[in-house]
């Protein structure tokens, strides 16, 4: 593993961890709301790091890079997408693929939306929803606003309940308390601003974009619900889907070989059509 620190939005300076082939084509890994780089340990651990070379940042506001507190950092699409522009750029990476988790889907929105598809191979959404449709009444667990509460109680009990409702099956006590640690490791104000944004992501560059995407879901999912993801497949009638029994908000997590399998199969798709498209 190399870590990098990449100067972002605002000049905020994000912690990034590489791994997996260094020679094979890029994979940007782009975890979810108050998460860490360490939600893909099972990616940097597994099949799919053999073969593709693996990009994971801390957002700001998370794990090891800068946490500025006021809301202007996190609350529109600007700062998420410079971020993602700047760990491409500094990292030169050739037509990367996307990969967004939950949050992170809303990330890679971010960055299409402002930066457009014609420097990335594909883009994949990982329990993430391209339209509210279907959201409904969300149970308090997965709203979590406890954890905006600047009373360490308050917000460790939010989080707690947060990642328990984020799998099908329970964590061990060591998987909950690594994921606990690391999701108070992100500021309160940051896990609010991130969330009460001025601005929702923007899905119009995804929904006309030629660059092949994909959906990966858990059937067992209570934080993007069955019908925000059948929402997202109607948008996206092209779009490859990749569905897990069993599995929850983190299938990358639960059903980590699969996964890794399906994403692979997915990235070497994105990555013929890109050098096609780089040939013509």
């Amino acid at each position: 593993m190399i870590s990098h620190t990449v100067t972002g939005y605002g000049g905020v300076r994000l912690h990034v961890r590489e791994g997996g082939n260094p020679e094979g084509p890029p994979i940007l890994l782009i975890h979810g709301w108050s998460q860490h780089h360490l939600s893909w340990s099972k990616q940097f651990g597994g099949a799919l790091a053999g073969r593709f070379r693996l990009i994971a940042p801390d957002l700001r506001g998370h794990g090891a890079s800068d946490k500025p507190l006021e809301a202007h950092h996190y609350d529109c699409a600007a700062p998420w997408a410079d971020d993602v522009r700047a760990v491409i750029r500094e990292l030169s990476l050739d037509r990367p693929l996307l990969v967004g988790w939950s949050l992170g889907g809303w990330i890679v929105m971010d960055y299409l939306s402002l930066h457009g598809d014609a420097g990335i191979a594909g883009a994949a959404l990982v329990g993430a929803s391209v339209t509210a449709a279907g959201e409904g009444k969300r149970s308090a667990a997965v709203m979590a606003t406890g954890a905006y509460s600047a009373d360490q109680g308050v917000a460790l009990t939010s989080v707690i309940g947060f990642l328990r409702t984020c799998f099908a099956a329970p964590l061990s006590k060591q998987d909950l308390a690594m994921m606990t640690g690391l999701n108070m490791l992100v500021p309160p104000e940051v896990r609010k601003a991130a969330r009460i944004r001025r601005d929702g992501p923007d899905a119009t560059t995804l929904l006309a974009s030629d660059k092949p995407v994909g959906l990966f879901w858990g059937e067992a999912e209570k934080v993007c619900t069955r019908p925000m993801f059948e929402a997202t497949r109607a948008a996206l009638p092209r779009a490859s889907a990749y569905t897990y029994p069993g599995a929850g908000h983190a299938p990358f997590w639960e059903r980590p070989e699969a996964f890794d399998a399906d994403l692979a199969a997915f990235a070497d798709t994105a990555f013929a059509q890109s050098s096609r498209g780089a040939a013509a």
